[in-house]
This record gives structure tokens, C-alpha cells and sequence, in this order.
């Protein structure tokens, strides 16, 4: 186990957490706000620690899968520790646990919040706990592989243990490249919502935050309501882009190379937005008869779908008074989720595929005992390694979500909101049914249960393992390697 790596990766994170805490402290200079001058002190402290840490720089810079998952793992653990104190220190979020619970949600882009009164809060909370989502969204990690020097292979590693997906690859030969590219593609994306948003009537804060917490597939509103209060046309504008958000990212530097018949043909994006379009118009044949007018029904159906299988969270109507097929509906968009290679959470479609393909694949066998066929997407065989990790990521999950929904049981509440809250943050969604409902939040739990949606949303976000992996003794060895009883 290399830990002067791990070390040495971790205190980069606490350098660009402290660069990135300064962004809150400019808000507080434009409001006129005192809490700013907090950001600022824990920004200076995490840069000169962090500096001083990557001062020592380890002579092996080579680390393989399992560092690289022990490192990204303690990152975003780290990141959250630190992103929690502005919260208390400022007494904004005074319980320690409370901060924390809402910081992680923040980063993993989760959007499961413990706060009533959002708009108690200052500006400058209020955008830092939206930036989190901003942060969290691409992944620190990615944006640090165009910075930390590494060789045989790290690089990749360390891409694998954070980007969401059941592979990942490279967009071009440099992976250092690629990462640039997803990072521009991300930032002009949010730039132009946030340009919609302001033509719309919005204020520029109010653009900036919530394009933070769409880019992301966050979640966190600034208004108690969410996105209720806001026009039609903000509502689409952002609806929009959460399906832009969930998508695939190899599809959007398809189409700047103007290769756009290369990123339709994508099937998992094909599948992703059929879903959308179907899973639209059955909940809005459900709901319409409540409605007033067919325009707000067909607004908060295509809004609401969006917002849960891109993993967002954003709420314009309480769905939880929906008819129960409108709600099985929005449960199934929850638990798929959005595609591989974007921002957004869930099970994901290219999982989806690949099981169904292989479902196809074995009934055939079944009825024609000789056949050879093989699972291909995009007219690409699929390797056997990868059909196995999803079969095994399908296991673990479904461990993880029995696991947690029987410890957070002890809280006895009821079945609905016990299931969708374990769901909802172990998918990084956010609100679910019941008690945890678009209108409701999570602070109802106990502190033992709040922990253990804490661990889900961590692990949701890093697809499981890395977290997992924490948890394996094994890992420890060589840390008392060599260490001898007096």
C-alpha cells in the first residue's frame, strides 16, 4: 500500500478545498456579510496545510486500483469534515452531525437536506452549500489528474475509483486531456443555463445557485419551496438541463466534433431519453385530472421525472399526493437513474442494458442450446469482465440497501419512508415518499441512522466499492506491518 501517495493525494484535495472556499468568502463581499471572514480563515489554514503536506512529495508516485480507492474514499471523506466546519462555526448548522449530513449530501450530489428554513441562511451558506454540488458533480479527484504527476497507469486508477459507470475509458489518447474536456464541457453547460435562467428574470444569484445544484444533479433549493414559486419557463429551462446533466458526456464531445449521428446512436442514451418520454407521459395521463390546465400537469410530469432519474432532487409540486401508479413510476426512475459518464446517480442505464441484453442472451441459450451469441453495445462486443462486475455491482447494491434500510428501521418509522430514504440516498437523489418527501426532510432521524444514509450517499457516489472497501481488514496490515510488542 502506497500511503506517501494516499498522503500526499490528500493533501492536494485540502489545497483545492481551501482555493475553492474563497469563492463563498467573494459572496459575502458582494451581501456585505460577516460569516465570509470564516471561509477565508479555513481556506487560508487548508492551503497552507495541504502546501505543506504536498511539500514532501513521495519518491513512488505509482498507485494502483486499491490505493487509488482508499485515497478518493478518505477525499471525499475529508472534503466533507472540512466543508461541514464553515456551517458550525458559523452557527448557521450548529450540531456537528446535522453540517455533516448535509455537506456530504452536498458533495456526493445527493440534495437529502436536514434544514426546515433554507432561506433563514445566509448568502454566503447558500451558495457554498450549492457549490458542493457543483464540486461533487464531475468529481475533485477528476479535476486534480490534470495537476498530480503520476505514472504506470495511476492516472486511469484513480478515474476508475471515482467516475461514475460500469467502465471507463478515455476520449482521447492523454488522460489528462480527457479530464480537461469534461470539465470544459461541464463548465459551459453551466454557464448557459445560468444565461437562460437570468433571461428568464431570475436573479443572478438565485442562476448561479441553482445552475450549481442542476450541473451537479444536486438538488438543494434556496427557497423552502424548492422550485414551485418559480415560472413556467424557469421550470423547463432547468428540467431541460437536468436531462442534458444525466446524459452521457461522450455524447456531448461527439457532437462538438460534429459527429451527431455518432452521439444518437448512443443506445444508452436513446434508452435514457425514451425513458424520460415515456416515463412523462404515463405520469401526466395519471396526474392530469388534478390539474387545472394541461400545461402546469405536463410541466411538473416532465420536471419531476427529470428530477429523480437524473438524480437531482428539485421539487416544483409535492409528488408524494400522486396516484400510485404516477408514484411506482417515479420509484422506477429513482432506482435506474441516469446514464453512465454524466453527473447524475442511480443504478444507472448502461447497468440496465447490459443485464437486460444479458437476460435476452440467456433465454436464447435456453431455447436454442447451440447458439452462440455475444452482448454488444453500439455494435461492440461486451467483455465478459464487465458483464460480471455489473452482475456483482447488482449484488452489492442490493446487500448495501437491505443492510441499511434494517438499520435505519430501528428508528420505526414507516415503511415507505424507511425504503425511499435508503433509496434516495444510497442513489443520491434526495427527497422520497413519506416522511421524506419533496415537502418534508431528514431530520426527523437519529443520529445512528443519519450516519448510516451519510455512509450510502458516500458510497452511492463512488459506486460502492471504494467505500466498501474501508471496511475490509485487510486493508490495514501494512500499517502495522513490522511493529513489534515492547
Amino acid at each position: 500500500m502506497n500511503f506517501g501517495m494516499i498522503r500526499f493525494i490528500l493533501c492536494q484535495v485540502m489545497r483545492i478545498e481551501g482555493l475553492l472556499l474563497i469563492l463563498p468568502f467573494v459572496v459575502s463581499l458582494a451581501y456585505n456579510e460577516k460569516a465570509g471572514l470564516y471561509y477565508l480563515a479555513l481556506a487560508l489554514i487548508l492551503f497552507v496545510a495541504g502546501s505543506i503536506g504536498c511539500f514532501f512529495k513521495p519518491k513512488d508516485t505509482v498507485i494502483y486500483f486499491k490505493e487509488s480507492c482508499v485515497a478518493t474514499s478518505m477525499s471525499w471523506i475529508l472534503l466533507s469534515i472540512f466543508g461541514c466546519l464553515p456551517f458550525v462555526i458559523t452557527g448557521e448548522i450548529a450540531d456537528f452531525n446535522d453540517a455533516l449530513f448535509e455537506t456530504i449530501s452536498g458533495f456526493t450530489t445527493t440534495g437529502a437536506s436536514i434544514l426546515s428554513d433554507v432561506e433563514s441562511l445566509s448568502h454566503t451558506a447558500l451558495f457554498w452549500r450549492s457549490f458542493t454540488h457543483w464540486i461533487g458533480g464531475m468529481g475533485v479527484l477528476v479535476f486534480l489528474l490534470a495537476v498530480i504527476p503520476m505514472s504506470g497507469g495511476s492516472n486511469i486508477n484513480l478515474m476508475r475509483a471515482e467516475s461514475p459507470g460500469p467502465s471507463v475509458g478515455k476520449l482521447v489518447p492523454k488522460l489528462k486531456q480527457t479530464a480537461r474536456i469534461l470539465y470544459i464541457i461541464y463548465f459551459i453547460l453551466t454557464v448557459i443555463e445560468i444565461i437562460l435562467l437570468i433571461l428568464g428574470g431570475m436573479s443572478v444569484f438565485d442562476s448561479i445557485c441553482l445552475s450549481c445544484g442542476t450541473a451537479g444533479t444536486g438538488g438543494f433549493g434556496i427557497r423552502n419551496d424548492s422550485f414551485a414559486s418559480y415560472s413556467t419557463y424557469v421550470k423547463w429551462v432547468a428540467a431541460v438541463f437536468m436531462v442534458l446533466f444525466g446524459t452521457n458526456f461522450n455524447a456531448f464531445y461527439f457532437i462538438t466534433l460534429r459527429q451527431i449521428k455518432k452521439a444518437l446512436a448512443m443506445e444508452e442514451v436513446r434508452f435514457f431519453l425514451g425513458f424520460v418520454f415515456c416515463s412523462t407521459v404515463i405520469i401526466f395521463l395519471n396526474v392530469m385530472p388534478s390539474y387545472a390546465t394541461a400545461g402546469s400537469a405536463a410541466t411538473d410530469s416532465f420536471f419531476t421525472v427529470t428530477s429523480l432519474v437524473s438524480s437531482t432532487g428539485f421539487a416544483s409540486c409535492d409528488f408524494d399526493v400522486w396516484p400510485m401508479n404516477a408514484k411506482l413510476i417515479l420509484v422506477l426512475c429513482m432506482t435506474i437513474g441516469a446514464c453512465a459518464g454524466s453527473t447524475g446517480g442511480g443504478f444507472k442505464v448502461s447497468r440496465v442494458l447490459i443485464l437486460l441484453k444479458t437476460l435476452r442472451k440467456e433465454l436464447s441459450s435456453f431455447i436454442h442450446p447451440k447458439i452462440v451469441r455475444k452482448v454488444t453495445m453500439d455494435g461492440k462486443s461486451i467483455e465478459h469482465e464487465i458483464i460480471r462486475s455489473v452482475n456483482v455491482y447488482l449484488v452489492t447494491f442490493l446487500s448495501v440497501f437491505v443492510i441499511s434500510t434494517l438499520f435505519i428501521s430501528i428508528d420505526n418509522n414507516d415503511m415507505e419512508t424507511t425504503l425511499t430514504a435508503v433509496l434516495a440516498t444510497l442513489n443520491n437523489i434526495g427527497p422520497g415518499m413519506g416522511k421524506v418527501g419533496p415537502t418534508c426532510n431528514y431530520a426527523f432521524f437519529s443520529v445512528f441512522s443519519k450516519y448510516v444514509l451519510m455512509i450510502d450517499m458516500l458510497a452511492g457516489r463512488l459506486e460502492l466499492f471504494p467505500i466498501l472497501m474501508l471496511f475490509h481488514p485487510q486493508l490495514y496490515k501494512g500499517l502495522f506491518k513490522g511493529l513489534k510488542m515492547p
